[in-house]
């Protein structure tokens, strides 16, 4: 069983989106006839998740707007405000431990599509965080960590893949940071040398999705799906 509680990472500004982000969030940007984020809503319900807590900074106000409380997607929304400034993975996650509670919680990214299963996340990761890996895109042929097994390092140990922005997280791995903006990979590398940070590899779809020209490609992709779909109906 999957954790109940998930956090969607909202609030950057979207840069390489520009100009479509500097009047709509990145997040709220839609393809396929549907926003960015609302296929992460519905995976997340789908998988059990009952609380879904989304940080937001950048044209923070369109989020309550568009989304609403998530009944429609059968979750609880709550915002985690970042104020004018997004304080990067580490620090929003920080930020909405009071919203999260103590028990282990799913973090996704709002700018990446998949069809990777959120019910088959682990509800106590074995360690203090576990990730999703995922073959190495073109545009990250370095990929980010080893994994050998179920266990992540950097040690050059099994295979060197690129993290999928999907995890578990235990609380703890930012609790005693401090409440200011800061990079989560720093705790990442700290929970390797403790063996402390589990992982698998997804190798179904998986996009990120960071550019105009990644989006109009994904909505010609679920477009098509679509219509594929309607014609076998």
């Amino acid at each position: 069983m999957s954790p109940r509680r998930a956090l969607i990472l909202a609030a950057g500004r979207g840069e390489r989106m520009r100009p479509l982000s500097d009047t709509t969030p990145k997040p709220l940007l839609r393809a396929g006839g549907r926003m960015l984020i609302e296929h992460h809503l519905e995976k997340l319900a789908i998988a059990g998740v009952q609380e879904v807590i989304i940080n937001i900074s950048h044209l923070a106000a369109q989020f309550p707007a568009a989304l609403g409380d998530g009944a429609r997607w059968g979750v609880r929304i709550r915002y985690s405000d970042e104020g004018p400034e997004p304080l990067e993975t580490g620090g929003g996650i920080k930020h909405a431990l009071p919203l999260l509670g103590a028990a282990p919680f799913i973090v996704v990214s709002a700018d990446i599509v998949s069809d990777y299963d959120y019910a088959r996340l682990p509800a106590e990761p074995d360690g203090i965080a576990h990730l999703v890996m995922v073959p190495n895109p073109e545009f990250h042929p370095q990929g980010d960590f080893w994994l050998d097994g179920r266990r992540l390092n950097e040690d050059g140990a099994g295979e060197r893949l690129t993290f999928g922005n999907i995890g578990v997280y235990h609380p703890e791995i930012v609790a005693g940071e401090a409440a200011t903006r800061f990079k989560l990979l720093p705790m990442y590398r700290r929970a390797m040398r403790e063996r402390l940070l589990s992982g698998e590899r997804h190798d179904g779809c998986w996009r990120n999705i960071g550019t105009p020209g990644q989006l109009a490609e994904l909505d010609r992709m679920l477009t098509a799906h679509a219509s594929g779909q309607e014609h076998r109906g």
